[in-house]
């Protein structure tokens, strides 16, 4: 049975719901602007824009169709006059996958708008285009982030997918929401004075509050976030939308919710998730993945949870050496080991990526707060970037001065909502005030071009070092009658080898494969070569002229082959991630 709203709240919600809907910007132009945030529907524009502008780079699909039935694209950008997509390493990015983290959206909409806009006239640029494909998904949780930008929250709510769950058990679903009070378009906190309150007024700042020491008298009670009892039951705020976690949702090594909290009641529960992981699968040319989340400054890989063992040693050295390029790329990020450095976690797209695309995958939590700094160079001190995302994990903002500092003078205020009376049904007098949804995780729009560039030259920095393979037929020697010793070289002078060792290791697919054919020819030997110099070879016993390998990173592998015939012969590579080359030899 539901509590009746008095009539001025009502009132106060009418004028909040009115205030939730965003005005309609200007149109779409390009280049685009990232001295804001875009909301959902303009995401949606740009990537129209940009496929408008640059037509013979890119292609748009709808991928699949959220809870809410928003559509989730996907832009893949491939030059076809360089070869197909499917037949060039491919790098796939998303972002926003927790529909609070907008930022990844915003990265998504740089890198591409940066690439394309320097194709043709950038020659790093260009020749990445040409060599490479790209495909990127901006926005993942795209019902979370429209109700995070349209509706009133905090800079942590609005993070899930729209499922509806039963929190409190009393036969409804997602009635008992957070409430826009004061109508601000933020949730921020209630307080109430109380002397024997666990808070007490911070000193160096009267807005903020500490946690008194045993024996002081307290003076602040903090009831939670701004809220009513919208269905009587005695409680606030105890029902909003339900919390499925889209990144422990994922179907490798996921596990329930009693164990990974968030995880949902199975697998790919949410529908937008798991036609996205379809598309992704038919992508096979994917060797390389990021995924953008916020916040602390850090570049994650996995494995995401210590049980998952090591993975091979041969990719953690691929692994080392993009990450710590993009600690370079983006100053005082730390590029970490997810479940040793942050925390164990089940279900993660990324570690799906690794385990079930074979390909390398980073996790990009953007954006520090310690960025936000009101010190001069000898007041700072050394802080661990994870001193950060505990501090918000806990909700604890009790020491931002600083932070508030910045606010006043570098916002002029516009990232806390200064305490202010108000009329509780339930609570009576009590105030309302905080750090407003922008804020805390996000940085402020005039960082955002910085933080989307940077992030952008990582994925650009890793793009280059998907595996680019050549093949090299150095020795065509005739032996005998009719009889020819030929020797070639697969080289590659990227970081990546053609095939992650993890890959490898599960036998997610066959490895890359060496062929020599011909009319009038047959291949009576062949092998790896492991000593040109004395001509020692490893020759396969079955069908030499089939040869399996992987190119490793910065490095190559060498064949001899003995072939008894005449005409010609065509030696052909083929790999699932470093694409094809062909060579003809005539005798």
């Amino acid at each position: 049975m539901k509590r009746a709203v008095p009539a001025s709240l009502f009132l106060i919600l009418i004028l909040i719901a009115a205030s939730s809907v965003p005005a309609r910007a200007a149109d779409i132009t390009i280049p685009l602007r990232f001295d804001r945030y875009y909301t959902m529907a303009e995401v949606s524009e740009a990537l129209q824009a940009l496929h408008k502008a640059y037509p013979a780079l890119t292609t748009i699909e709808e991928v699949g169709r959220s809870e809410e039935g928003r559509p989730i694209w996907a832009v893949t950008l491939n030059n076809p006059k360089t070869g197909p997509a499917l037949s060039k390493p491919g790098i796939y990015v998303d972002g926003n996958i927790h529909g609070n983290e907008i930022q990844g959206g915003e990265i998504c909409l740089y890198l591409l708008d940066y690439l394309l806009g320097r194709h043709g006239k950038n020659k790093e640029v260009t020749d990445l285009i040409d060599k490479k494909c790209f495909y990127v998904v901006p926005v993942v949780n795209v019902d979370g982030r429209f109700h995070f930008l349209a509706d009133p929250n905090n800079s942590s709510s609005s993070r899930g997918l729209r499922i509806p769950i039963d929190d409190d058990k009393d036969g409804l679903v997602d009635e008992d929401f957070p409430d826009d009070l004061d109508g601000d378009g933020n949730i921020t906190q209630m307080r109430r004075k109380d002397p024997f309150g666990p808070y007490k007024t911070n000193p160096e700042d009267p807005r903020l509050m500490v946690r008194i020491k045993p024996g002081e008298k307290g003076e602040w009670t903090v009831l939670g976030e701004e809220g009513l009892d919208n269905d009587g039951d005695g409680r606030i705020n105890e029902d909003s939308e339900g919390y499925v976690d889209p990144n422990r949702q994922w179907g490798f090594d996921w596990a329930p919710s009693y164990v990974e909290g968030g995880a949902g009641e199975y697998p790919f529960q949410g529908v937008g998730l798991k036609a996205l992981a379809l598309w992704t699968m038919t992508r096979t040319n994917i060797c390389l993945g990021w995924s953008f989340h916020n916040f602390g400054g850090m570049y994650l890989r996995g494995p995401a949870r210590k049980g998952l063992g090591e993975y091979p040693p041969q990719d953690v050295a691929v692994y080392d050496y993009i990450g710590k390029q993009a600690e370079r790329i983006a100053p005082g990020y730390r590029y970490l080991l997810s479940w040793k450095d942050l925390y164990t976690t089940y279900g993660d797209s990324v570690e799906w990526m690794v385990r079930f695309l074979g390909a390398y995958a980073y996790c990009g939590e953007v954006f520090q707060s310690g960025t936000e700094s009101f010190k001069t160079p000898d007041e700072k001190e050394k802080a661990s970037p994870l001193a950060e995302v505990d501090e918000v994990l806990r909700g604890d903002f009790s020491r931002y001065v600083e932070r508030i500092k910045y606010s006043d003078n570098l916002t002029q205020g516009e990232l806390y909502k200064s305490w202010a009376p108000f009329k509780h049904p339930v609570y009576g007098d009590i105030e309302i005030g905080g750090w407003v949804k922008m804020s805390s995780r996000l940085s402020a729009p005039f960082m955002l071009p910085d933080l989307v560039h940077r992030n952008a030259m990582a994925i650009v920095f890793s793009a280059k070092h998907t595996p680019e393979v050549t093949l090299d037929v150095f020795e065509v020697k005739k032996v005998g009658e009719d009889l020819y010793r030929i020797r070639t070289r697969l080289a590659n002078d990227k970081a990546m080898p053609s095939m992650s060792y993890q890959a490898q290791r599960d036998r997610l697919y066959p490895q890359d494969q060496l062929t020599v054919s011909g009319k009038n020819a047959r291949v009576l030997a062949g092998g790896v070569l492991v000593d040109r110099d004395f001509d020692r070879v490893i020759n396969k016993k079955y069908r030499p002229e089939i040869q399996f390998l992987t190119v490793p990173g910065f490095g190559l592998v060498e064949h001899q082959f003995l072939v008894e015939g005449r005409g010609e012969i065509t030696i052909r590579y083929a790999s699932r991630h470093a694409g094809t080359v062909e060579k003809t030899i005539k005798f």
